[in-house]
């Protein structure tokens, strides 16, 4: 006997049908899920605060080493000139990365040369007048950095109150997006 158009009597394949749809939609939604959380792992935004970079928002990824001219992120040393301008908790710092490992750091009076080419100026005061140290001279150690920025008062590895940036300082590096 056939059944009247318009019966709506459950057919078992659209059971089988809508189960392996809510099957394959919470498989997709458990892999998307992984992929975020491994991409916040390796992943960073940070936003700057300083004239020091043109740039005031970064997207940072974590274990890149950096190349010469890529966004450099690490937690700058300890020290008292770092306290009284930055406070009490450390923030990182971002520079561009103007020196790479065995690269010749050279002190012409206050420019600052790698490899004979000028890179940057030193001061020899900060704005509230404290006393700026020189940085290091000589090849940038394996594993290190010499980073730095175009800005007049970037306080980066030009003074050696930063120094060399080395691989156990490194957040990583980024790339900015505003």
């Amino acid at each position: 006997m056939a059944r009247p158009h318009g019966d709506s009597a459950p057919r078992p394949w659209r059971a089988a049908r809508r189960r392996w749809l809510l099957l394959t939609g919470a498989v997709l939604l458990c892999l998307a899920l992984s992929a975020l959380q491994h991409w916040r792992s390796s992943h960073l935004l940070l936003i700057n605060l300083t004239q020091s970079l043109p740039n005031w928002a970064f997207l940072v990824e974590r274990d890149r080493l950096p190349a010469r001219g890529d966004y450099i992120f690490f937690q700058p040393p300890p020290g008292a000139l770092l306290r009284r301008h930055f406070g009490e908790r450390r923030q990182p710092f971002g520079k561009l990365v103007l020196g790479m490992p065995g690269d010749v750091v050279a002190h012409q009076g206050a420019l600052v040369t790698i490899n004979g080419r000028p890179v940057v100026t030193m001061k020899p005061r900060t704005r509230l007048g404290e006393p700026l140290t020189p940085g290091h001279t000589g090849p940038v150690p394996r594993g290190c950095y010499f980073a730095g920025s175009a800005h007049k008062d970037g306080f980066d590895s030009r003074y050696a109150e930063i120094g060399f940036v080395c691989s156990r300082q490194i957040i990583g590096t980024g790339v900015p997006i505003l």
